[in-house]
């Protein structure tokens, strides 16, 4: 399947596949270990496959694509996205970020952010200091979520035992009425490695692909799936230890031995 560029910069680029098809599905590329290059982009065949194009965005620095070519690469989708009916977005972390601050701009109808940021700026989120680095001479001009809202429906789902994650959660929801946030407790960051190690992300595809009607329905899948998921017992045994909770931890560590001796 031959990708075809839409933005080819420096910093910034972004690849279609089938882009003659009427519907379009826009991945971004998450925070990376080791940034500084460029991934060879991958159709995701689960929407492929239910005849979407699929453009995947990509930054070479861990930057939140937030760089002197964000303004090139937004043109460039607002020329391209015009040809298509219907567009759904889903990123992870940073691409979560990136699904929502480019979410005007690509006319994204549907979205899920798999524990976003909604800003990495410190004079907006305070609270999370795990991005400074990055944020060093973050452009809040171009980077804030703020006056760049849209009735986007969808789900933000975080862990809510990741503090920091909750409260981008809310103020997401906050500047993006429609976005349903939705808890999977013990997921992890990003909040659905339950539901990929429980078997159900393609599920979870279809579901954004087909309508997404109740983001609720993510948590209550998550809630059937995350037994079968080493990472759910390891988070909870470290959730139960902070608690005081030694059984529950000693239990949760054996069910997660358990699994990765099946693996």
């Amino acid at each position: 399947m031959k990708p075809h560029p839409v933005f080819d910069g420096t910093r910034l680029k972004a690849t279609v596949f089938r882009p003659r098809r009427k519907k379009l599905f826009v991945s971004f590329r998450q925070r990376v270990g080791d940034p500084g290059s460029f991934d060879t982009p991958r159709p995701v065949m689960g929407f492929v496959t239910r005849s979407f194009a699929h453009v995947h965005i990509q930054s070479r620095d861990n930057d939140w694509f937030i760089n002197d070519e964000t303004e090139a690469l937004e043109a460039a989708l607002a020329r391209f996205v015009g040809r298509y009916d219907e567009v759904v977005a889903m990123g992870f972390s940073m691409g979560g970020y990136g699904a929502l601050r480019f979410a005007r701009t690509l006319k994204v109808d549907r979205l899920l952010a798999i524990s976003p940021q909604v800003s990495i700026d410190p004079d907006v989120v305070p609270f999370d200091r795990r991005y400074r680095a990055e944020a060093e001479g973050w452009n809040g001009a171009l980077g804030n979520l703020e006056g760049r809202t849209t009735e986007v429906r969808g789900g933000v789902l975080v862990d809510p035992f990741k503090n920091r994650d909750v409260e981008h959660g809310r103020m997401i929801c906050a500047l993006f009425p429609q976005l349903t946030l939705v808890m999977l407790p013990c997921g992890g960051h990003p909040a659905t490695r339950a539901i990929r190690q429980g078997g159900s992300f393609d599920w979870l595809k279809t579901g954004l692909a087909e309508g997404l009607a109740d983001p609720r329905e993510i948590g209550r899948v998550h809630r059937m799936v995350r037994r079968r998921s080493e990472s759910y017992w390891r988070n909870l045994a470290q959730v139960a230890r902070y608690r005081g909770r030694e059984g529950l931890a000693q239990r949760a560590d054996a069910e997660a031995e358990a699994l990765t001796e099946r693996a």
